[in-house]
């Protein structure tokens, strides 16, 4: 049986068990909305880190390409420079070619006869002085004998004719190399910063599913922060309901001990008090007579 201040206590502990029970189920419910938030926070980050897969491995494959196109313009450089050097090596050749031909054999019989052909209309058709007609006469007799020796020397003139036009047709293909070699260099140039162009706007996409990320997980961990703390509300109402309770169940086993106890000790006294009228009763009943022990 408890005393009266027990009673008390036990009304107060049971009331401040319900509010316990009712805080813990109100932190529970509030700790199951964050799990179900965590989750779908994570459920995000997951779909986030695929998408970032996709751009970061097209910015490798760009990259690659992009110094694949680095290494193509370099030797394409290198080949433009020595196409440079041969074509500069040629005009030089052609240049020197020319210079070791004699007037007379860069001259070609073609020439001349239309040389002479003008100079005889000339001389046909013009008022000319004296001193210019003998001057223009000489010149025909000139150019008559150096017909003559160019006509005797065909062999040597076409031979000319022949390393002149080979040096220009060298000069020709080596400034069409060259010239090859510049466009080449220029749409590679277009394309490697084509190139680079695409990866950072890749970089831009994957940077931006980077931040996101970043937020996400930030989220996160304020959403687990918020659960480990409603988790350790949650053990403090634990702990307190645990504490009432064993304490209301520690001033209920020592009600039953002093209950056992004084119930002990009246069983006691009655039956003292039995022997000890039974005892009286026959002590009345020898005195009268009554009474006859042992036979």
């Amino acid at each position: 049986m408890l005393s009266e201040a027990e009673e008390e206590q036990e009304a107060a502990t049971r009331t401040r068990l319900r509010e316990l029970e009712s805080k813990f189920h109100s932190l529970e419910t509030r700790r199951r909305t964050l799990i179900e938030e965590m989750r779908r926070l994570s459920a995000e980050q997951k779909a986030l880190y695929d998408r970032r897969q996709a751009p970061q491995a097209e910015v490798e494959k760009l990259y690659n390409e992009h110094g694949e196109l680095g290494h193509q313009l370099s030797t394409t450089r290198r080949s433009l420079e020595a196409a440079r050097r041969h074509l500069e090596a040629a005009i030089g050749g052609m240049r020197e070619l020319r210079s070791t031909f004699p007037p007379a054999d860069r001259l070609r019989p073609a020439q001349l006869k239309k040389e002479i052909a003008e100079l005889e209309h000339r001389q046909q058709t013009s008022a000319l002085t004296l001193d210019e007609e003998n001057a223009l006469i000489g010149r025909l007799r000139d150019r008559s004998k150096m017909l003559k020796e160019a006509e005797a020397r065909t062999a040597v003139v076409a031979e000319h004719e022949r390393l002149r036009k080979e040096a220009e047709e060298r000069v020709t293909a080596c400034r069409a190399e060259v010239e090859r070699l510049v466009q080449e260099l220029n749409r590679l140039r277009y394309e490697r910063d084509a190139k680079m162009g695409a990866v950072r706007s890749k970089l831009v996409d994957a940077g931006s599913v980077v931040a996101e990320l970043r937020a996400k997980g930030k989220a996160r961990a304020e959403v687990m922060d918020q659960i480990d703390a409603l988790g350790q509300q949650m053990a403090g109402v634990d702990r307190e309901a645990d504490q009432l309770i064993g304490e209301s169940r520690a001033r209920r086993d020592e009600a039953r001990k002093t209950l056992r106890a004084y119930s002990r000790g009246a069983h006691r006294t009655t039956e003292d008090l039995i022997a000890s009228t039974a005892e009286a009763n026959l002590e009345a009943l020898l005195k009268r007579g009554k009474v006859t022990l042992g036979g």
